[in-house]
């Protein structure tokens, strides 16, 4: 049987990279000289069938273009605003992604960067490291976010896994998704600017579109308030960045716990300094079993698509 060709945008993980070079016939795009990519991909295009991509980097349209015996592409992730839908959809070209292995790593990330934040956990030890403690006393008091109440945006698979750890610490949850849901009793807003009118902690989950682009602007945030606290596992553009940093400086905003960065791996210097700001680099599904979970469900549907069997976790 002929080998599947799969071009691989980024380095993602040696054990994926490992079983599609064993399994398939692999090209590593970043391999390719500087300022060649173009060529590259024309020079192997007859021999791709598949592209795999990443949060960080996927199949745009330009690759898409490039690559005539495109069938197949796959997302090490669920966010797929990397991906170019249309011009997949336009071509007959399936798209495969990996939901639900992500969605435990996530929300417990999200639960951790509230009560870090809240608890100026990172501060803390820093205190502790510098020597403080013992030279200046206790550390102040923080708040806490046990019966906090809770606003999601975005009620999805994630966003209902952190609903139900929030409410593990008696915290009441309410939401706003493009529409309300079935089956739920949590309280429901149809606009992000009243979510966060109506909570304290506002953890922000939804997918990245057009629409939702800065949807955590500045009147959202005035609304969150002084004391409230923002948690960002979604994408960085969905919060209006410059506005969340002058909020964050001048007390606008009480904290913030953030995974995402409108232009990563770039973090705005001025939240260093910020004892109340938790920053980790977008590891929502970075652990050793999730990792190893995302790239089996990837290598499966490859070789589901390979065999014409039904893909695993298609997205069309």
């Amino acid at each position: 049987m002929e080998f599947l060709g799969v071009l691989l945008i980024v380095p993602i993980n040696p054990y994926l990279e490992e079983e599609l070079d064993r399994r398939f016939k692999l090209f590593r795009l970043w391999e390719s000289p500087p300022g060649r990519r173009r060529e590259f991909l024309q020079a192997n295009a007859p021999s791709i069938q598949a592209v795999v991509g990443s949060t960080a980097a996927g199949a745009d349209a330009e690759i898409i273009d490039l690559l005539p015996r495109l069938e197949i592409v796959a997302n090490f992730g669920v966010g797929i605003d990397k991906v170019d839908l249309p011009r997949c959809r336009e071509r007959g070209i399936r798209v495969v992604y990996t939901p639900d292995v992500v969605t435990d790593d996530t929300a417990d990330l999200a639960i951790g960067l509230a009560i870090a934040a809240m608890r100026r956990i990172c501060d803390a030890d820093r205190y502790v490291r510098a020597g403080s403690w013992k030279g200046e006393g206790d550390y102040k008091l923080t708040s806490k976010f046990s019966g906090k109440t809770v606003g999601i945006l975005g009620l999805g698979r994630i966003g209902l896994a952190v609903a139900k750890r929030a409410e593990g610490f008696g915290c009441p949850i309410c939401y706003c998704s493009r529409s309300e849901k079935p089956n739920t009793n949590y309280k429901y807003y149809p606009s992000a600017l009243e979510l966060a009118a109506n909570c304290q902690v506002l953890v922000v989950s939804c997918p990245l579109t057009e629409e939702t682009q800065h949807i955590i602007n500045q009147e959202v945030i005035e609304a969150l308030g002084p004391k409230g606290v923002l948690v960002n596992i979604g994408r960085g553009p969905l919060v209006d960045e410059p506005q969340l940093v002058s909020a964050l400086l001048n007390g606008r905003l009480g904290a913030a716990g953030l995974d995402v960065f409108e232009r990563e791996p770039h973090v705005p210097k001025e939240l260093f300094k910020l004892e109340n700001v938790v920053l980790v680099p977008h590891i929502g599904t970075d652990t050793l079993e999730t990792t190893k979970a995302m790239s089996d469900l990837i290598l499966g549907n490859l070789e589901a698509h390979k065999l014409n069997k039904p893909l695993l976790t298609p997205l069309f």
